[in-house]
């Protein structure tokens, strides 16, 4: 079955680093667009990055731009998000997300509920 696993998560100050990692099995990776996703305690689970299956197409929420960073590796079935400069606000649980196809839309890889598989989520705390 498909599994989507992510690590990485922590407790850092405000102003560090964090990189996240999502490894995937069970699926042909390099047919999946890739996302990540946030969600703070009492909110909904909101959009931070997405890639297309081949890299070459990558979107951010306008929160994080210019902070995180999304790759992949489609030899090694992971993905991962590089996130910078990071701030109390970025405190939340982290999840990976794997969609089936072809399309690159900004609309569809920006929406939760297009999305096929999902991970457990990996928690990150920021103090101020």
């Amino acid at each position: 079955q498909v599994q989507l696993v992510e690590s990485g998560g922590g407790l850092v100050q405000a102003g560090g680093s964090l990189r996240l990692s999502c490894a995937a099995s069970g699926l042909t990776f390099s047919s999946y667009a890739m996302g990540w996703f946030r969600q703070a305690p009492g909110k909904e689970r909101e959009f931070v990055a997405a890639i297309s299956q081949s890299g070459e197409i990558t979107y951010y929420a306008d929160s994080v731009k210019g902070r995180f960073t999304i790759s992949r590796d489609n030899a090694k079935n992971t993905a991962a998000l590089q996130m910078n400069s990071l701030k109390p606000e970025d405190t939340a649980d982290y999840y990976c997300a794997a969609r089936f196809g072809v399309t690159q839309a900004m609309g569809v890889l920006t929406s939760r509920t297009r999305y096929d598989y999902w991970g457990q989520g990996t928690q990150v705390t920021v103090s101020s």
